[in-house]
């Protein structure tokens, strides 16, 4: 299992929160009728993704190195009366299929890009999501108009060893064949979803349990280019999130992203971890929405 990736999935200026605080949460009940998917052929495979809303602005929903796109589940029906939007399960999660050979994670999201004739996106990614959507500007500046970055990391800095023996310490049933106990470490873990919120670690664990692949799945993802260096070459408007309870090692690579992005912000979040789309929904999408309107064109 390759999967210290896993958590490279979790491996100044700060925006004020009052004007998403005192703004009405833009809710929306679950659509009740199919949500349009597809596969989008990639080189040698294919992605599962799924779209929705027919606003001017496109906004891509990239999961963590957790679990697969349907972590967006709680604030997709918000943003698809707002937006263009569209998730999609990277190689390995939900319905796509594992890599069974090397490929780039860039390619595969310009790959939907273009079926999808999508000219201009703005990029929500969580973790190694948020990672890959660094990455992804880096190569595709023209492509990206606005950034969110969720407890992101940045290919180029570095990781504590508190972070990478939590890594190990949960995925050690994994290498026993016992899945069960691997997916509850993970699912009741501190730093992924805060103190307080058993909801979303009951949904978290039910998510991981019907979809194990999630978490065990073999990657074959090439490295691209270190991002850390090349930061300041971003220059759109760049809205970073981070949980109060998230590790410390997720805060610090926000702090080397909102330093090395010009006019990039940063949002503390409290009382939520690593997932805070899946422990305070309302909150969250209300929060990349105002950035969003305010960085219109």
């Amino acid at each position: 299992m390759t999967k210290l990736r896993l958590f490279l999935p979790l491996a100044g200026l700060y925006l004020s929160l009052s004007a998403w605080c005192q703004a009405p949460p833009q809710s929306a009940p679950r659509a009740s009728q199919p949500v349009p998917s597809s596969f989008v052929e990639v080189e040698g495979s294919k992605l599962y993704y799924e779209e929705c809303g027919t606003g001017p602005e496109a906004v891509v929903l990239i999961h963590d190195g957790i679990a697969h796109s349907a972590v967006w589940d709680d604030v997709w029906p918000v943003f698809c009366k707002r937006f263009h939007t569209i998730r999609y399960d990277r190689r390995g999660y939900g319905r796509s299929p594992a890599a069974t050979a090397w490929y780039t994670e860039t390619e595969d999201l310009a790959a939907l890009l273009r079926h999808q004739k999508v000219s201009h996106a703005i990029l929500v990614g969580s973790s190694h999501g948020g990672e890959l959507s660094i990455d992804f500007t880096l190569q595709y500046p023209h492509l990206v108009r606005q950034l969110v970055l969720v407890g992101a990391v940045v290919s180029g800095f570095p990781y504590t060893d508190h972070f990478l023996n939590r890594g190990i310490r949960n995925s050690q049933p994994f290498e026993k064949g016992d899945v069960a106990s691997g997916l509850s470490n993970w699912a009741k873990d501190k730093y992924l979803l805060a103190s307080g919120h058993d909801g979303a670690k009951k949904r978290l664990l039910d998510l991981l349990t019907a979809n194990p692949q999630d978490m065990k799945h073999a990657d074959y993802a090439l490295p691209t280019q270190l991002a850390l260096p090349r930061l300041r070459e971003i220059r759109i408007p760049t809205l970073i999130l981070v949980g109060d309870a998230d590790i410390p090692d997720v805060h610090a690579h926000a702090g080397a992203i909102e330093a090395g992005i010009p006019g990039s912000k940063r949002v503390i979040i409290p009382e939520t971890g690593h997932l805070m789309y899946l422990e305070k929904p309302e909150e969250f999408s209300r929060a990349v929405i105002t950035f969003i309107d305010s960085n219109g064109p």
